[in-house]
Protein backbone atom coordinates (compact mmCIF):
# COMPACT_ATOMS: atom_id res chain seq x y z
CA UNK A 1 0.00 0.00 0.00
CA UNK A 2 1.05 3.69 -1.00
CA UNK A 3 1.50 5.62 2.21
CA UNK A 4 1.48 9.15 2.08
CA UNK A 5 3.16 11.83 4.08
CA UNK A 6 2.37 15.15 5.53
CA UNK A 7 5.20 17.63 4.60
CA UNK A 8 6.77 18.12 7.93
CA UNK A 9 8.61 21.59 7.38
CA UNK A 10 9.19 22.75 10.89
CA UNK A 11 7.25 26.19 11.06
CA UNK A 12 10.74 28.55 10.17
CA UNK A 13 11.38 27.14 6.79
CA UNK A 14 7.63 26.97 5.96
CA UNK A 15 6.77 30.64 6.86
CA UNK A 16 10.21 31.41 4.55
CA UNK A 17 8.86 29.40 1.45
CA UNK A 18 5.46 31.34 1.88
CA UNK A 19 6.94 34.74 1.99
CA UNK A 20 9.02 34.51 -1.05
CA UNK A 21 7.57 36.16 -4.33
CA UNK A 22 7.01 33.12 -6.67
CA UNK A 23 6.28 33.53 -10.63
CA UNK A 24 6.26 29.64 -11.17
CA UNK A 25 7.08 26.31 -9.81
CA UNK A 26 9.55 24.16 -10.03
CA UNK A 27 9.27 20.78 -8.77
CA UNK A 28 12.53 18.37 -7.28
CA UNK A 29 11.48 14.52 -6.13
CA UNK A 30 12.61 14.34 -2.79
CA UNK A 31 13.27 10.62 -1.31
CA UNK A 32 13.88 9.94 2.08
CA UNK A 33 13.72 6.82 4.64
CA UNK A 34 10.88 8.48 6.16
CA UNK A 35 10.02 5.01 7.85
CA UNK A 36 12.25 2.16 8.42
CA UNK A 37 15.51 1.85 10.50
CA UNK A 38 17.10 5.24 9.68
CA UNK A 39 13.42 7.49 10.13
CA UNK A 40 15.05 9.55 12.79
CA UNK A 41 17.98 10.97 10.87
CA UNK A 42 15.48 11.77 8.10
CA UNK A 43 13.37 14.59 8.88
CA UNK A 44 16.23 16.99 9.52
CA UNK A 45 18.29 15.75 6.15
CA UNK A 46 14.70 16.62 4.52
CA UNK A 47 14.77 19.82 6.30
CA UNK A 48 17.79 21.26 5.53
CA UNK A 49 17.51 20.48 1.66
CA UNK A 50 13.83 22.33 1.96
CA UNK A 51 15.61 25.28 3.92
CA UNK A 52 18.48 25.58 0.52
CA UNK A 53 15.18 25.69 -1.98
CA UNK A 54 13.90 28.03 0.42
CA UNK A 55 16.99 30.14 0.16
CA UNK A 56 17.29 30.23 -3.03
CA UNK A 57 13.35 30.99 -4.07
CA UNK A 58 13.34 33.37 -1.67
CA UNK A 59 16.59 35.46 -3.18
CA UNK A 60 14.11 36.48 -6.15
CA UNK A 61 17.53 35.50 -8.41
CA UNK A 62 15.87 31.71 -9.08
CA UNK A 63 15.59 31.23 -12.54
CA UNK A 64 13.90 34.90 -12.60
CA UNK A 65 12.05 34.64 -9.63
CA UNK A 66 10.38 31.13 -10.04
CA UNK A 67 10.12 29.13 -7.18
CA UNK A 68 11.05 25.55 -5.68
CA UNK A 69 8.56 22.82 -4.70
CA UNK A 70 9.52 19.87 -3.44
CA UNK A 71 7.37 16.13 -3.99
CA UNK A 72 7.93 14.03 -0.71
CA UNK A 73 8.52 10.10 -1.25
CA UNK A 74 9.42 7.47 1.21
CA UNK A 75 12.85 5.22 -0.29
CA UNK A 76 11.80 2.80 3.44
CA UNK A 77 15.63 2.14 2.79
CA UNK A 78 14.54 -0.97 3.08
CA UNK A 79 11.89 -1.75 0.32
CA UNK A 80 14.10 -0.84 -3.21
CA UNK A 81 11.00 -1.60 -5.29
CA UNK A 82 8.94 0.69 -3.19
CA UNK A 83 11.77 3.64 -3.37
CA UNK A 84 11.12 2.87 -7.40
CA UNK A 85 7.93 3.15 -7.11
CA UNK A 86 7.89 6.21 -5.66
CA UNK A 87 10.78 7.75 -8.50
CA UNK A 88 8.84 6.75 -11.16
CA UNK A 89 5.49 8.56 -9.93
CA UNK A 90 7.45 11.73 -9.45
CA UNK A 91 9.37 11.63 -12.76
CA UNK A 92 6.44 10.64 -15.09
CA UNK A 93 3.26 11.99 -13.03
CA UNK A 94 4.46 14.80 -11.32
CA UNK A 95 6.85 16.31 -13.67
CA UNK A 96 9.85 16.63 -11.02
CA UNK A 97 13.16 18.31 -12.41
CA UNK A 98 15.38 16.41 -10.51
CA UNK A 99 15.36 14.48 -7.89
CA UNK A 100 16.98 14.80 -4.02
CA UNK A 101 18.04 10.74 -2.75
CA UNK A 102 17.16 8.69 -2.08
CA UNK A 103 18.66 8.15 1.81
CA UNK A 104 19.77 4.92 1.43
CA UNK A 105 22.25 2.93 -0.76
CA UNK A 106 20.42 -0.42 -2.12
CA UNK A 107 17.16 2.37 -2.81
CA UNK A 108 19.58 4.55 -4.28
CA UNK A 109 20.78 2.31 -6.62
CA UNK A 110 17.87 0.99 -7.77
CA UNK A 111 16.80 4.30 -8.73
CA UNK A 112 19.23 5.40 -10.54
CA UNK A 113 19.40 2.41 -12.78
CA UNK A 114 15.65 1.95 -13.10
CA UNK A 115 14.29 5.81 -13.07
CA UNK A 116 17.09 8.00 -13.55
CA UNK A 117 19.24 6.94 -16.17
CA UNK A 118 16.85 5.87 -18.59
CA UNK A 119 15.22 9.07 -18.14
CA UNK A 120 18.04 11.48 -17.88
CA UNK A 121 17.00 12.76 -13.98
CA UNK A 122 19.68 14.00 -12.03
CA UNK A 123 19.71 12.53 -8.27
CA UNK A 124 22.20 14.20 -5.72
CA UNK A 125 22.24 11.84 -2.36
CA UNK A 126 23.03 13.49 0.90
CA UNK A 127 23.33 9.89 2.60
CA UNK A 128 24.22 6.86 0.19
CA UNK A 129 27.57 5.66 0.98
CA UNK A 130 28.35 2.18 -0.55
CA UNK A 131 31.55 1.87 -2.85
CA UNK A 132 29.24 -0.17 -4.78
CA UNK A 133 27.85 2.98 -6.38
CA UNK A 134 30.92 4.42 -7.73
CA UNK A 135 30.96 1.66 -10.54
CA UNK A 136 27.42 1.48 -11.76
CA UNK A 137 26.21 2.44 -15.05
CA UNK A 138 23.99 5.46 -14.48
CA UNK A 139 24.87 7.69 -17.33
CA UNK A 140 26.17 10.32 -15.32
CA UNK A 141 22.93 11.36 -13.52
CA UNK A 142 23.99 10.05 -9.95
CA UNK A 143 25.97 12.36 -7.54
CA UNK A 144 26.55 12.51 -3.93
CA UNK A 145 27.77 15.25 -1.26
CA UNK A 146 28.00 11.88 0.98
CA UNK A 147 31.60 10.68 1.20
CA UNK A 148 32.07 7.16 0.28
CA UNK A 149 32.39 4.52 2.51
CA UNK A 150 35.46 2.94 0.81
CA UNK A 151 37.55 6.47 2.88
CA UNK A 152 35.02 5.93 5.71
CA UNK A 153 36.03 2.22 6.38
CA UNK A 154 39.78 3.87 6.41
CA UNK A 155 39.16 6.56 8.85
CA UNK A 156 37.59 4.57 11.47
CA UNK A 157 39.89 1.47 10.91
CA UNK A 158 42.36 4.13 11.84
CA UNK A 159 40.50 5.80 15.01
CA UNK A 160 39.82 1.95 16.47
CA UNK A 161 43.43 1.23 15.79
CA UNK A 162 45.11 4.78 17.12
CA UNK A 163 42.60 3.71 21.14
CA UNK A 164 45.32 0.64 21.12
CA UNK A 165 42.70 -2.04 20.43
CA UNK A 166 43.64 -4.56 18.02
CA UNK A 167 41.04 -7.34 18.35
CA UNK A 168 37.10 -6.79 16.98
CA UNK A 169 33.98 -8.29 15.81
CA UNK A 170 31.53 -6.86 13.64
CA UNK A 171 28.08 -7.01 12.59
CA UNK A 172 26.62 -5.60 9.70
CA UNK A 173 23.81 -4.70 8.71
CA UNK A 174 22.89 -7.55 5.39
CA UNK A 175 22.56 -4.84 2.40
CA UNK A 176 24.78 -2.81 0.36
CA UNK A 177 25.10 -0.40 2.89
CA UNK A 178 26.12 -2.64 5.57
CA UNK A 179 28.70 -5.19 3.35
CA UNK A 180 30.20 -2.03 2.18
CA UNK A 181 31.17 -0.13 5.08
CA UNK A 182 32.39 -3.60 6.88
CA UNK A 183 34.11 -4.67 4.05
CA UNK A 184 36.32 -1.46 3.77
CA UNK A 185 36.59 -1.31 7.89
CA UNK A 186 37.84 -5.23 7.86
CA UNK A 187 40.52 -4.63 5.11
CA UNK A 188 41.96 -1.47 6.51
CA UNK A 189 41.96 -2.83 10.02
CA UNK A 190 43.58 -6.14 9.09
CA UNK A 191 46.02 -3.21 7.05
CA UNK A 192 46.89 -1.79 9.89
CA UNK A 193 48.00 -5.26 11.89
CA UNK A 194 44.35 -5.61 13.81
CA UNK A 195 42.26 -8.50 14.12
CA UNK A 196 39.33 -9.55 12.70
CA UNK A 197 38.03 -12.76 14.73
CA UNK A 198 34.25 -12.59 12.98
CA UNK A 199 31.81 -10.69 10.76
CA UNK A 200 28.26 -11.73 11.28
CA UNK A 201 25.56 -10.50 9.20
CA UNK A 202 22.47 -9.78 10.36
CA UNK A 203 19.20 -8.89 9.37
CA UNK A 204 16.62 -5.86 9.59
CA UNK A 205 13.22 -6.32 11.33
CA UNK A 206 14.02 -9.42 13.37
CA UNK A 207 12.26 -9.47 16.79
CA UNK A 208 15.41 -10.84 18.71
CA UNK A 209 19.27 -10.56 17.99
CA UNK A 210 19.97 -13.06 21.17
CA UNK A 211 21.46 -15.29 18.36
CA UNK A 212 24.05 -12.89 16.50
CA UNK A 213 25.04 -11.24 20.11
CA UNK A 214 26.08 -14.94 21.44
CA UNK A 215 27.88 -15.91 17.95
CA UNK A 216 29.70 -12.14 18.96
CA UNK A 217 30.25 -12.96 22.55
CA UNK A 218 31.43 -16.49 21.97
CA UNK A 219 33.87 -15.32 19.37
CA UNK A 220 36.79 -14.17 21.77
CA UNK A 221 36.28 -10.78 20.25
CA UNK A 222 37.44 -7.64 22.79
CA UNK A 223 35.58 -5.08 21.24
CA UNK A 224 32.67 -5.08 18.50
CA UNK A 225 31.79 -2.77 15.71
CA UNK A 226 27.76 -2.43 15.07
CA UNK A 227 27.83 -1.18 11.18
CA UNK A 228 23.96 -0.77 11.10
CA UNK A 229 20.72 1.43 11.55
CA UNK A 230 20.24 3.54 14.89
CA UNK A 231 16.75 2.79 14.21
CA UNK A 232 17.05 -0.66 13.17
CA UNK A 233 18.54 -4.04 13.66
CA UNK A 234 22.11 -2.29 14.98
CA UNK A 235 20.25 -0.74 18.20
CA UNK A 236 18.95 -3.81 18.96
CA UNK A 237 21.65 -5.74 18.75
CA UNK A 238 23.49 -3.26 21.31
CA UNK A 239 20.52 -3.31 23.55
CA UNK A 240 20.82 -7.03 23.78
CA UNK A 241 24.46 -7.20 23.94
CA UNK A 242 24.08 -4.69 27.16
CA UNK A 243 21.23 -7.09 28.46
CA UNK A 244 23.15 -10.12 28.36
CA UNK A 245 26.55 -8.56 29.44
CA UNK A 246 28.05 -9.46 26.38
CA UNK A 247 29.88 -5.65 25.22
CA UNK A 248 29.37 -2.22 26.86
CA UNK A 249 30.80 -0.54 24.38
CA UNK A 250 30.11 -0.30 20.77
CA UNK A 251 31.87 0.76 17.57
CA UNK A 252 29.82 2.51 15.23
CA UNK A 253 30.15 4.44 12.13
CA UNK A 254 27.38 6.83 10.24
CA UNK A 255 24.50 5.13 9.84
CA UNK A 256 24.51 4.22 14.19
CA UNK A 257 25.21 7.63 15.47
CA UNK A 258 21.68 8.85 16.39
CA UNK A 259 19.82 10.49 19.24
CA UNK A 260 18.19 7.46 19.51
CA UNK A 261 21.12 5.39 20.64
CA UNK A 262 20.84 7.50 23.59
CA UNK A 263 18.22 5.68 25.39
CA UNK A 264 19.59 2.38 25.17
CA UNK A 265 18.68 1.00 28.54
CA UNK A 266 22.28 0.75 30.40
CA UNK A 267 23.80 3.36 28.29
CA UNK A 268 26.51 3.37 26.04
CA UNK A 269 29.09 5.30 27.54
CA UNK A 270 32.38 5.23 26.27
CA UNK A 271 31.29 4.01 22.46
CA UNK A 272 32.75 5.74 19.49
CA UNK A 273 33.08 6.37 15.53
CA UNK A 274 32.15 7.98 12.53
CA UNK A 275 30.07 10.53 11.00
CA UNK A 276 30.48 12.59 7.89
CA UNK A 277 31.04 16.92 8.99
CA UNK A 278 33.92 19.54 8.95
CA UNK A 279 35.03 22.02 10.98
CA UNK A 280 35.38 24.23 8.80
CA UNK A 281 34.12 27.74 7.81
CA UNK A 282 31.82 26.63 5.72
CA UNK A 283 30.45 23.76 8.13
CA UNK A 284 29.56 26.45 11.02
CA UNK A 285 27.51 28.77 8.60
CA UNK A 286 25.22 26.23 8.26
CA UNK A 287 24.91 25.35 11.83
CA UNK A 288 24.10 28.87 12.56
CA UNK A 289 21.50 29.16 9.67
CA UNK A 290 19.84 25.65 10.52
CA UNK A 291 19.60 26.97 14.35
CA UNK A 292 17.98 30.01 13.15
CA UNK A 293 15.31 28.19 10.82
CA UNK A 294 14.47 25.70 13.50
CA UNK A 295 16.32 22.47 12.04
CA UNK A 296 18.68 19.94 13.66
CA UNK A 297 22.02 21.23 11.98
CA UNK A 298 23.98 18.88 13.99
CA UNK A 299 22.24 15.64 12.96
CA UNK A 300 24.30 13.08 10.62
CA UNK A 301 23.63 14.36 6.53
CA UNK A 302 22.56 17.06 7.76
CA UNK A 303 24.78 19.32 6.53
CA UNK A 304 25.35 17.18 3.02
CA UNK A 305 21.34 17.71 2.90
CA UNK A 306 21.93 21.58 2.14
CA UNK A 307 24.72 21.17 0.14
CA UNK A 308 22.72 18.23 -2.02
CA UNK A 309 19.93 21.00 -2.38
CA UNK A 310 21.82 23.77 -2.69
CA UNK A 311 23.78 22.29 -5.64
CA UNK A 312 20.91 21.08 -7.81
CA UNK A 313 18.90 24.67 -7.33
CA UNK A 314 22.80 26.14 -8.72
CA UNK A 315 22.49 23.55 -11.37
CA UNK A 316 19.22 24.21 -12.43
CA UNK A 317 20.57 28.40 -12.36
CA UNK A 318 23.65 27.53 -14.93
CA UNK A 319 21.22 24.84 -16.88
CA UNK A 320 18.63 27.93 -17.33
CA UNK A 321 15.79 25.96 -17.48
CA UNK A 322 14.24 22.55 -15.59
CA UNK A 323 15.65 20.92 -18.77
CA UNK A 324 16.90 17.57 -17.54
CA UNK A 325 20.20 16.72 -19.60
CA UNK A 326 21.54 20.19 -19.05
CA UNK A 327 20.79 19.94 -15.17
CA UNK A 328 22.99 16.69 -15.10
CA UNK A 329 25.69 18.28 -17.21
CA UNK A 330 26.19 21.33 -14.88
CA UNK A 331 26.06 19.54 -11.53
CA UNK A 332 29.75 19.16 -11.63
CA UNK A 333 30.22 22.40 -13.31
CA UNK A 334 28.32 24.38 -10.15
CA UNK A 335 30.20 21.86 -7.33
CA UNK A 336 33.36 21.86 -8.52
CA UNK A 337 36.55 24.82 -9.15
CA UNK A 338 37.25 27.31 -11.39
CA UNK A 339 34.55 29.65 -10.41
CA UNK A 340 33.68 32.10 -7.10
CA UNK A 341 33.62 29.86 -3.78
CA UNK A 342 30.26 29.91 -2.22
CA UNK A 343 28.93 28.50 1.06
CA UNK A 344 25.96 28.10 3.39
CA UNK A 345 23.45 31.42 3.06
CA UNK A 346 25.21 32.62 -0.02
CA UNK A 347 23.13 31.06 -2.55
CA UNK A 348 21.65 34.73 -3.54
CA UNK A 349 25.21 35.27 -4.72
CA UNK A 350 25.60 32.39 -6.03
CA UNK A 351 22.75 32.64 -8.13
CA UNK A 352 23.05 35.81 -9.57
CA UNK A 353 26.93 35.11 -10.59
CA UNK A 354 25.08 32.27 -12.60
CA UNK A 355 22.56 34.54 -13.63
CA UNK A 356 24.79 37.04 -15.46
CA UNK A 357 27.12 34.24 -17.15
CA UNK A 358 29.71 33.95 -14.45
CA UNK A 359 31.18 30.61 -12.62
CA UNK A 360 30.49 29.01 -9.16
CA UNK A 361 32.57 26.65 -7.34
CA UNK A 362 30.04 25.36 -4.30
CA UNK A 363 31.85 24.55 -1.50
CA UNK A 364 29.32 24.53 1.12
CA UNK A 365 29.02 22.96 4.86
CA UNK A 366 30.85 19.75 3.00
CA UNK A 367 33.62 21.10 0.70
CA UNK A 368 32.26 19.97 -2.08
CA UNK A 369 34.44 18.43 -4.70
CA UNK A 370 32.97 16.04 -7.53
CA UNK A 371 35.47 13.35 -9.18
CA UNK A 372 34.65 11.40 -11.88
CA UNK A 373 32.05 9.06 -10.59
CA UNK A 374 30.21 12.04 -8.75
CA UNK A 375 31.42 11.11 -5.57
CA UNK A 376 32.70 14.09 -2.83
CA UNK A 377 35.58 13.07 -0.52
CA UNK A 378 34.51 14.66 2.50
CA UNK A 379 35.83 14.49 5.68
CA UNK A 380 34.47 12.95 9.14
CA UNK A 381 34.38 13.51 12.82
CA UNK A 382 35.32 11.21 15.45
CA UNK A 383 32.10 10.98 17.85
CA UNK A 384 32.26 9.79 21.19
CA UNK A 385 29.55 9.36 24.03
CA UNK A 386 30.11 11.16 26.64
CA UNK A 387 27.92 12.05 30.14
CA UNK A 388 25.06 10.17 28.02
CA UNK A 389 25.91 12.67 24.78
CA UNK A 390 27.63 12.39 21.23
CA UNK A 391 30.90 14.48 21.50
CA UNK A 392 32.92 15.37 18.28
CA UNK A 393 36.54 14.13 19.60
CA UNK A 394 38.30 15.48 15.88
CA UNK A 395 37.73 16.49 12.53
CA UNK A 396 39.72 13.35 10.03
Amino acid sequence: MQKTFKKTLVSAVAATLIAGAAHADVKIGLIMGFTGPLESLAPPIADSAEMAFAEASNSGNFLGGENIVTVRGDGTCVDAAAGTAVATRQVNSDGVAAIFGAMCSGTSMAIAKNVGAPNGVAMISPSATSPTLADMDDNGIFYRTAATDARQGVVLAEIVKGRGIDNIGITYTNNDYGKGIADAFAAAFKNLGGTVVIEVSHEEGKADYTAEVATLSASGAEEVAVLGYADGGGREIMQTAIDTGAFDRFILADGMIGEGLLSIDGGIEGSFGTKPGSLSEGAQLFKTIAADNGVNGGSVYADTGYDAGAILALAIQAAGSTDRADIVANIANVANAPGEVILPGQLAKGLEILANGGQVNYEGASAVEFDANGDNNGSYLEQEVNSGQFETVKEH
